[in-house]
């Protein structure tokens, strides 16, 4: 017994400094509210002593120590464990870190799949606008009935100026075609992102069905004397909208690309980390339709100025460029 009670002793001596220096931080740490307001030198303390604290308490363990001296360690590990590992973070932390850096740098990852989806929409709105330029008739191959709501080549001029610009019954007429617009678009990026991992094909699709949508309406105002005006009523909520959905579809297309090759990985492995990459991106995008959805609401039907609609629409397209793409610091 005086033996176990000369060990306990020794070892207690060896190692207690360490132990106490450990306690004192993590009492800092704990009175301090975490342990982002330790300086550098402590941070850096901390996981060796919290290491050297495991090894005696393994040690006190196997060589069967006073019981005391066990449960003493043992709550000292755990406290080190939760300032060590757990989560430091708070929401406003998380949510700031989001927007400056994690969104962005998701989005930049992307800019081979952005480009094919940008590709893929602009050949699908230019060959819509051609074919309907020369022939109305094509236009209902590209739009719904129920998305045009009368505005097909049947209209009247006057009817579709009228939808741009005018107030009254009409604008409440339009107020509805743009919540509808709005919704499908919102349809389109969620379905094109969902959509992704069955080999990219159906993301292809719907980002050539909503570019061949945009090109014949741009075709079918152009053919009354209003491309310019549709264009700005378009394009000063499409701008976001419609890079909205050229991200949706790049965030689909990285997915059933890493389907389609992962690679020296597995398919389920490459598909899950191009999974978490698209779904940070997409988290995003919900974010740029709620901006377009404000445009679309209520700066479209305010402003009816072409130059101020193509101002904001330029204006907010740089801006989305130059968040996503503007050099950023390594984070450290």
């Amino acid at each position: 017994m005086a033996e176990l009670h000369l060990k306990s002793w020794r070892f207690r001596a060896e190692r207690e400094q360490d132990w106490r220096r450990l306690e004192t931080l993590l009492s800092k740490a704990e009175a301090a509210g975490g342990a982002r307001n330790l300086r550098r030198d402590e941070l850096l303390e901390m996981p060796v002593l919290y290491r050297q604290a495991l090894s005696s308490l393994s040690v006190a363990r196997s060589i069967s120590l006073d019981q005391s001296l066990v449960a003493y360690l043992e709550s000292l590990c755990t406290r080190a464990y939760f300032i060590v590992y757990g989560a430091r973070t708070r929401l406003p932390e998380r949510i700031a870190a989001f927007f400056v850096r994690d969104w962005p740098a998701a989005v930049q990852a992307l800019w081979r799949e952005t480009l094919v989806s940008f590709v893929l929409s602009a050949a699908a709105a230019l060959a819509a606008y051609i074919l309907v330029r020369r022939d109305p008739d094509w236009f209902h191959a590209f739009v719904d009935p129920s998305l045009a709501s009368g505005r097909d080549p049947t209209a009247t001029t006057q009817s579709l100026r009228d939808t741009l610009y005018h107030d009254g019954p009409v604008s409440q007429g339009l107020s509805f075609f743009a919540t509808f617009l709005f919704t499908h678009n919102a349809q389109i990026a969620l379905f094109a992102f969902a959509l992704g991992f069955l080999l990219c094909l159906p993301t292809a699709a719907l980002l050539i069905l909503n570019g061949g949508m945009f090109g014949a309406f741009v075709a079918l105002f152009a053919s009354r004397g209003l491309g310019v005006e549709a264009g700005g009523w378009l394009m000063i909520h499409g701008a976001t909208e419609l890079y909205a959905i050229i991200l949706a579809g790049a965030a689909g297309l990285s997915i059933g690309w890493s389907v389609c090759f992962p690679g020296e990985r597995s398919r389920v492995d490459a598909a899950a980390e191009a999974g978490r990459r698209a779904a940070t991106a997409m988290a995003g995008v919900v974010v740029m339709l709620f901006v377009a959805g404000i445009l679309e609401g209520f700066g479209r039907q305010l402003i009816k100025d072409d130059l101020v609609r193509y101002a904001i629409a330029v204006g907010s397209l740089v801006a989305w460029l130059a968040y996503f793409y503007w050099p950023r610091r390594a984070a450290t």
